[in-house]
């Protein structure tokens, strides 16, 4: 045999190796691995509505702009409020004068128990308790007075990012009405679709690496929690109560995706996170090695 018939043999040989090893790698990237390409990242969205009603006196922050919790967001006219509240505080001291007068007359009533009926004692007493009352109530109204002055101003609760800024000085803020939301800074956490069929392989508690599409750098963090129910549209139910159950069926069985939490351990520096952005997630898995080059060549570029 010729050594370029040798050659040819080693050389088909070392394709045929080669094909092999890539064949493999293939299977290990797509089939085997726990990844995805179907990351997103997500965060907790305060709903900011005021607790009072009234008009917008004044904003103190724009959209998209960061705050630190107990930063004012918002003013509402606080007039009414404060009018409210005077208000309060003299018909609490209404109530304390008559429950001073009320107090003075069942004393006189009981130092006199000899010499004057008992029913005269008696609703003394009644008397009293119910000018008791009146002033306890009249306190608890003044307290709600002041409480309804304080939410006349608004304030961070979180952390975060304003965004979606939907009121401005002379808008009519109504009570319970969201007109501001807040992304929470602090409670970023990404969500990979795993497919069902690479969930043996994701456990709660291993590390994982988020790859997100427009910055390079690594995130490091841990699956949290694995997700216990996706929607079955065979579930939903006709007018009638019965399934609606579809009568045509593929012969081709898509893997169902999964939800996966990864909470974030290390943000590096320089990524800006934001809600909705996207990115690859993979779970490490114990005794293999932390970043198969090939492996993840394949996973990002393919």
């Amino acid at each position: 045999m010729s050594i370029v018939r040798l050659s040819k043999v080693a050389a088909t040989f070392a394709c045929g190796l080669l094909a092999l090893c890539l064949a493999l790698q293939l299977w290990q990237a797509y089939v085997l691995a726990p990844w995805t390409r179907d990351g997103r990242v997500s965060a907790q969205v305060i709903r900011i509505a005021p607790e009072v009603s009234g008009s917008v006196e004044a904003v103190f922050v724009a959209d998209n702009q960061r705050v630190a919790r107990g930063d004012p967001l918002y003013h509402i006219d606080p007039r009414s409020y404060r009018l409210a509240v005077r208000q309060r505080e003299a018909e609490l001291e209404q109530a304390r004068e008559t429950l001073r007068q009320r107090d003075e007359q069942w004393r006189r009533r009981m130092q006199l128990a000899g010499a004057v009926s008992r029913e005269e004692v008696a609703n003394a007493g009644r008397a009293l308790r119910i000018a008791r009352a009146r002033a306890e109530a009249a306190g608890a109204a003044l307290d709600q007075a002041r409480l309804d002055l304080r939410r006349s101003e608004l304030r961070s609760p979180v952390d975060g990012y304003v965004t979606q800024l939907r009121v401005q000085p002379g808008d009519y803020a109504a009570a319970g009405r969201t007109n501001i939301f807040i992304v929470d800074r602090r409670s970023f956490w990404v969500t990979g679709y795993f497919e069902e069929t690479k969930l043996r392989n994701v456990q709660v508690g291993a590390p994982a690496t988020i790859k997100l599409m427009g910055f390079d750098p690594l995130l490091d963090g841990h699956v949290a929690s694995i997700g216990r129910g996706v929607a079955d549209l065979n579930e939903s139910r006709a007018d009638s109560g019965l399934p609606q159950v579809s009568p045509n069926f593929s012969w081709i069985r898509l893997a169902q995706r999964v939800p996966v939490r990864i909470e974030l351990d290390r943000v590096p520096a320089g990524v800006v996170l934001a809600a909705g952005m996207t990115g690859s997630v993979e779970v490490l898995q114990a005794g293999t090695a932390r970043h198969w080059r090939l492996t993840r060549w394949l996973q990002e570029y393919l």
